[in-house]
């Protein structure tokens, strides 16, 4: 499966932004996807992630509350609706598919198999 992440861009303190990740491929359904975003000079760490039907959803403790994943099987696309952004969520952000673990929501960097490229948000003070 093929990863295209949109959505990111430069905004202020407490606004929103909605992330995709749209697939290419005809098995979509048999992936988990799972969001991850790399800061400069840290490593790339686990944001959020959903199983295949959407009935499994897990988030990092930074965001919870805050992030809502969700996903759109029959436009083979995953978004998440980041609500109340912070100057710390300024990132890469990069979206990921697990077909091994489709029926629920890795974290684990090394469970994804498929990476798309990153989109950047830019969360201003």
């Amino acid at each position: 499966v093929q990863l295209q992440a949109s959505g990111g861009g430069l905004v202020q303190t407490g606004d929103s932004l909605r992330l995709s990740c749209a697939a290419s491929g005809r098995t979509f359904t048999s992936y988990a996807v799972g969001w991850f975003r790399q800061a400069p000079g840290k490593e790339r760490e686990f944001v959020s992630a959903i199983s295949w039907s959407g009935g499994v959803t897990h988030y990092a403790d930074s965001v919870k509350g805050r992030f809502t994943i969700s996903r759109d099987n029959a436009k083979k696309t995953v978004y998440l609706q980041m609500n109340n952004l912070k100057p710390e969520d300024t990132a890469v952000y990069y979206c990921a598919a697990d077909s091994t673990r489709w029926y629920r929501a890795p974290s684990d960097l090394g469970d994804f198999g498929s990476w798309g490229q990153g989109t950047q948000v830019t969360v201003s003070s």
